[in-house]
């Protein structure tokens, strides 16, 4: 009995649930509640920890304290995680290594940088990242050993600085560009016109 109140007290102790041994489960709030799931499972002392979906009845602000939390647990306990989200964020933020599945397939394994500069299918790429990654349809024009031209949309041809691969002339292409790497007209060689439909503020 010692050993197990011991436990207990360690585990609370991580999770900053002391005050609310002596409280009824009806008592406790939702994030309290998954807090002291976790708790449980702590108490077992186990090699590998599974959590599926631990987040997703959480309002936004307890999702984002209890994601904290549990990266902070992941440190302390220095044990494997197995962490099953929809939720790229809590993927991005909380994986060493994550594994990206559609359709019950691996799709790409790796961290989550990895994942996000060098996504190997469409899906991945659309998936990681947000805002998404916007796609241009693409026509492969000249192959060189260090990139392609490519000619999208309206024939506008660009220099695109990738390892070529097995690209050929005349092949289908996707050409994939984050938000980030849009910038305003500076007088570089590959430029686009567009028009701006939507502006998010999110911060600086």
């Amino acid at each position: 009995k010692a050993d197990i109140d011991e436990r207990i007290r360690h585990a609370a102790g991580i999770l900053k649930i002391d005050h609310l041994l002596e409280r009824l489960p009806r008592e406790l709030s939702g994030g309290q509640r998954q807090r002291v799931a976790i708790g449980r499972a702590i108490v077992r002392k186990p090699r590998l920890f599974l959590f599926d979906e631990p987040l997703s009845n959480l309002d936004a602000a307890l999702r984002v304290q209890t994601r904290l939390e549990i990266a902070k647990l992941h440190k302390q306990l220095a044990a494997t995680i197995v962490y099953v989200t929809h939720d790229q964020v809590e993927a991005m933020t909380l994986g060493d290594k994550i594994v990206v599945m559609h359709d019950g397939h691996i799709q790409q394994a790796g961290t989550p940088l990895e994942l996000y500069q060098h996504p190997q299918n469409l899906f991945v790429a659309g998936f990681i990242g947000s805002p998404k990654m916007n796609f241009l349809p693409g026509l492969v024009t000249a192959v060189a050993e260090d990139g392609l031209e490519v000619a999208v949309t309206g024939g506008r041809k660009v220099r695109v600085d990738v390892v070529p691969g097995n690209a050929k002339v005349g092949e289908k292409v996707t050409l994939g560009l984050r938000a980030e790497h849009i910038h305003d007209n500076t007088g570089g060689s590959e430029q686009f016109s567009g028009q701006v439909n939507l502006v998010e503020h999110l911060g600086e």
